[in-house]
């Protein structure tokens, strides 16, 4: 007899798989992303219609096979049913499931990430936070995770912390001297350097208590997008359909 276990994520890519199947990439706190299948998932009366669809999150109870595991039952802790409902909120949470996919692998926990997600999905539920700015936090806060987010703190070249120009190339903060030597180094207003610094340095679970005025939200939008293109090698279906809506 196959021993069954039971992990806790969320479902961050499901595909139609066969005639009545669904292939599913689960996203779980355990034992990082996984592969499952749910046989019978698209048939009318399948009690895994409800259960198979991106965002959801909850315990799944699996059966681990060699290559895959195999979907027993879910008991579903949030389905995300208003993101689900509202198209760009849909395609910000689109995105931060690709972007996750991305960086997460097989084997390696995905406690951090998840914990993540979830907080950021409730964030865009949240009409006080601009989408725009949960979207730069997550996106910050993933590269915090993987070990790949810029310096805030310090120039990266000599170490000086009276710092207030930023180089996408440098990876990083430069002081006034340093910066006469990288040619895409753009000033950043001291709010923006806090609140960028905040993001590092905070709790998953404090990242959305705070807003900010338009003038730092564009420049941390500024500093993201262009970090972002640079040093993650991979284009998101998801934000190409974001930007067409926001046009």
């Amino acid at each position: 007899m196959i021993d069954s276990l039971v992990l806790t994520g969320m479902v961050i890519k499901a595909t139609d798989v066969g005639e009545f199947d669904k292939r599913l990439v689960i996203l779980t706190k355990e034992r990082g992303k996984i592969v499952a299948f749910a046989r019978g998932a698209r048939r009318p009366k399948s009690m895994f219609v409800a259960v198979t669809r991106i965002f959801v999150f909850g315990e799944f109870t699996l059966y681990e096979g060699r290559e895959a595991y195999t979907l027993q039952k879910a008991d579903i802790e949030n389905y995300f049913t208003e993101i689900s409902n509202d198209i760009e909120a849909m395609c910000y949470g689109s995105y931060f499931l690709e972007f996750a996919d991305y960086f997460t692998k097989e084997g390696i926990s995905g406690t951090e990430t998840l914990k993540l997600i979830y907080q950021s999905l409730r964030a865009l539920q949240n009409n006080k936070i601009p989408n725009e700015l949960v979207r730069y936090i997550y996106e910050l806060k993933m590269l915090c995770i993987n070990g790949e987010y810029p310096n805030m703190f310090e120039c990266v070249s000599c170490k000086n912390e009276a710092v207030s120009m930023f180089s996408v190339i440098k990876g990083g903060m430069l002081c006034d001297k340093c910066a006469g030597k990288a040619g895409d180094t753009v000033h950043l207003d001291t709010s923006t350097i806090y609140a960028m610094q905040y993001i590092i340095t905070s709790k998953i679970e404090k990242l959305y208590t705070f807003i900010v005025n338009e003038e730092v939200l564009n420049e941390i939008g500024f500093i993201m997008k262009r970090y972002v293109k640079n040093y993650v090698d991979k284009e998101f279906n998801s934000l190409e359909i974001l930007n067409t809506i926001l046009k």
